[in-house]
């Protein structure tokens, strides 16, 4: 049986996140940490940082995520980008992670107390690039149960996320998320141009065709 990209990206996560939950060098050495970044030059760790998380909670999370969306979007992209489409969706997923954390790199390169770590803004590229594909898709807030087309949760999520990064306080690397989340779009909308994919026009199909099946528009 031959495994997709998907699952093998979240298999070697869980397996490297387990470990640094049973050793902290393993957390040390691997998470983001601008000014390592700035004056150490160890540019691995915008990469290293997506394969270790805090906790079981914050890997299962990402990482179902990730097998939820993940699947139907490398599925997708190989349709897209025939010959090319998985190793371009592993090409996303793997820039996403430095991508996602450039914002977070300027505003703390020379901040001792800034670490960043999971795989959270490459989930969302992923995410976010799906939503992209198939805006019809319902999906749900957290405990919420998918009954909100991708169209009105994607626009919903960015907000709320930008506000809470805004915001600022707490743990959560919300800046990520949504940099994540914004390079997922760009990049299906870009890398489609290239092979004659209309990913913004596919988008509004994928909407109207969401409004005539509950009978919203004719």
């Amino acid at each position: 049986m031959q495994l997709d990209i998907t699952t093998i990206i979240i298999i070697i996560t869980v397996l490297v996140s387990i470990g640094g939950f049973r050793n902290h060098k393993i957390i040390d050495d691997l998470i983001f940490y601008p000014p390592a970044v700035s004056k150490r030059n160890q540019w691995y760790r915008f990469f290293t940082c997506g394969l270790i998380h805090a906790d079981a909670g914050h890997l299962i999370f990402n990482m179902l995520s990730l097998y939820l969306f993940g699947r139907f979007v490398e599925e997708k992209f190989i349709e897209i980008f025939p010959g090319n489409g998985k190793w371009l969706y592993l090409f996303m997923y793997i820039t996403s992670l430095f991508i996602c954390l450039l914002p977070t790199y300027f505003k703390n390169r020379d901040n001792p107390a800034y670490k960043s770590l999971g795989a959270s803004g490459a989930v969302s590229a992923v995410v976010f690039a799906g939503l992209m594909i198939a805006p019809y898709v319902e999906v749900g807030f957290f405990i919420i149960p998918p009954i909100i087309p991708g169209f009105i949760f994607g626009p919903l999520y960015l907000l709320i996320t930008a506000w809470l990064d805004k915001k600022g306080g707490g743990n959560i690397n919300h800046s990520a998320h949504l940099w994540g989340a914004l390079y997922g779009v760009l990049f299906i909308i870009v890398a489609g141009r290239m092979v004659g994919y209309d990913a913004v026009q596919e988008f509004v199909n994928g909407v109207k065709l969401y409004l005539q099946s509950k009978g919203w528009s004719n």
